[in-house]
């Protein structure tokens, strides 16, 4: 169950599965991270960040999904956002396995 403190708004939970794409393949980049910063506030940012390095995977996941029920996306959120995932995950020319997987949890999530 989700508590009051692990309630973001759509921004803070955007912020968070784009770092998790940028940490799929355990190989953080920082093209990865400055991707990230250049589409969202620095603070709220940070913030997330923070946050997400002190989580485990499966907190990580479970933040996720409790988060991601809360809205009703649009197809058109969900595309854009689904188009900035991929930036993510393309940015450095590859699509490795690992980014793959969390490709398809992803849209499991998501979809």
């Amino acid at each position: 169950m989700t508590t009051k403190a692990n309630q973001w708004n759509k921004l803070e939970l955007q912020i968070y599965i784009l770092i998790l794409c940028a940490n799929a393949d355990k190989e953080e980049t920082e093209v990865e991270i400055e991707m990230i910063t250049s589409k969202v506030d620095p603070d709220a940012f940070d913030k997330i960040y923070n946050e997400f390095k002190a989580d485990s995977e499966v907190k990580q996941f479970e933040k996720i999904d409790d988060n991601i029920q809360r809205y009703d996306y649009d197809n058109k959120e969900l595309t854009e956002f689904k188009h900035e995932i991929q930036d993510v995950f393309f940015s450095n020319g590859k699509f490795m396995m690992m980014q793959q997987n969390l490709n398809r949890a992803l849209d499991n999530i998501l979809f």
